[in-house]
């Protein structure tokens, strides 16, 4: 099998900037419903409207869910790692902790994507350049979170390793979605396949820990948060981030979790007036020489 080449081209670059706004998003979504929402009734909502989303744009295209040999047990492993098991984690630790110490640990999934494409894939090992990236995006992280949360560090332990267990989720997937690809497969396909998986598998979950006939109704502000995690953080994310995956390769695509606290810091300061301290920037920096080192796009240009 040929090496696939770690450089990134224009357009994959503009795919994972679009993916860490709507992804960035979801950590505040999720913080405004949850006082109305329980965990598991939370993720059966994002992925059952986004699901029939994604079905009703197949049924506007004229195109029908491909299934070749072996697609349906690949779509439920896929949910598994992608959907049920990292949101019901996420949605669950945020109880807990906020949505910004969550979005931080949601960084570290690159770091899982560097292990476990070294050890599953064949065109994607390790090299010293990925390495320094990921070790200079997470400090990139680190130097962003600064001392504000530092007395958040042994509060709501569970909640964290909670969110460490979905990174690891997440990592994972991405390796297991490259199987589509030769199987014929489209983005959006998968993306359909993947969410109806997710559906079915929290469905009885809900109707066993959560049944709704108990639960109180969702507020306004919770059901707005709801449709805007499933159609944009959800639906219109995977499909990019497929597309991504497709082109970019595992490693590439989890880089996108190095941005999400950035855009965060970014959204928050265009909308709810808050200011950029010097640590944000030194963080992006550093964020950003992680990326190009991952990239390799620099190295490349360096003459011999």
């Amino acid at each position: 099998m040929a090496t696939r080449g770690t450089m990134m081209n224009g357009r994959d670059w503009a795919i994972l900037l679009v993916l860490s706004v709507l992804w960035g998003g979801s950590f505040f979504f999720i913080e405004v419903a949850l006082p109305s929402v329980a965990p598991f009734t939370l993720v059966l909502i994002r992925v059952a409207i986004a699901a029939a989303m994604l079905w009703a744009f197949l049924l506007v295209r004229g195109e029908r869910l491909a299934m070749p040999p072996g697609a349906a047990l690949a779509f439920l492993v896929l949910a598994l790692l992608n959907n049920v098991v990292p949101f019901v984690l996420f949605a669950w630790a945020q109880e807990a902790i906020t949505g910004g110490l969550a979005s931080i640990l949601n960084a570290t999934t690159p770091i899982w994507g560097v292990i476990v494409a070294h050890i599953f894939t064949a065109d994607e090992k390790a090299n010293p350049a990925k390495v320094a990236g990921v070790l200079l995006g997470f400090c990139g992280v680190a130097v962003m979170i600064g001392t504000d949360l530092l007395g958040q560090v042994g509060a709501g332990l569970l909640a964290q390793l909670a969110c460490l267990a979905a990174t690891l989720c997440y990592a994972l997937a991405g390796v297991w979605a490259r199987r589509f690809g030769p199987m014929g497969v489209p983005p959006v396909a998968v993306a359909t396949g993947q969410l109806t998986a997710g559906a079915i598998v929290m469905l009885p979950l809900v109707l066993l820990f959560e049944p709704p006939w108990l639960a109180p109704s969702p507020s306004a502000a919770a059901w707005a948060s709801l449709v805007a995690l499933a159609l944009f953080c959800t639906s219109l994310a995977y499909i990019l981030y497929f597309r991504l995956l497709a082109s970019a390769g595992a490693t590439n695509s989890l880089l996108v979790t190095f941005l999400i606290p950035v855009s965060a810091i970014l959204l928050g300061t265009m909308f709810l007036h808050e200011s950029l301290e010097p640590r944000h920037f030194l963080g992006m920096a550093l964020i950003g020489a992680g990326l190009a080192a991952i990239d390799g796009r620099l190295l490349r240009r360096r003459p011999s």
